[in-house]
């Protein structure tokens, strides 16, 4: 099992910036990356950014390339995602998640096997 807990979501005006940490503990090692999905109101749930636990690679939806940028502690067991220029488009519950070594879809859904909670981030026009 591993265990998600997500931290930095909240109220920001457009044009801000928001830094939104992920801590995952646990079996660890069961998967290859983390990844951060958001689910809007009322929208089904969406990729948004994933970074390979090893190499480091990093995977970006096209809406949040060049405003967001994922990165991980040395541990590797945190994940941040740095938003910046938000829009009122990217208010939304985000979820990090821990991708399955089975998957080579870092976009897809069901290629992630753990989820956190959710946080609530909300950026205001």
């Amino acid at each position: 099992q591993v265990q998600l807990v997500e931290s930095g979501g909240g109220l920001v005006q457009a044009g801000g910036s928001l830094r939104l940490s992920c801590a995952a503990s646990g079996r660890t090692s069961s998967n290859d990356g983390m990844g951060w999905f958001r689910q809007a109101p009322g929208k089904e749930r969406e990729f948004v950014a994933a970074i390979n636990r090893s190499s480091g690679m990093t995977y970006y939806a096209d809406s949040v390339k060049g405003r967001f940028t994922i990165s991980r502690d040395n541990a590797k067991t945190t994940v941040y995602l740095q938003m910046n220029s938000l829009k009122s488009e990217d208010t939304a519950v985000y979820y990090c998640a821990t991708k399955s070594w089975w998957s080579h879809n870092w976009y897809a859904n069901d290629a992630y096997n753990y989820w956190g909670q959710g946080t609530q981030d909300t950026v205001s026009s």
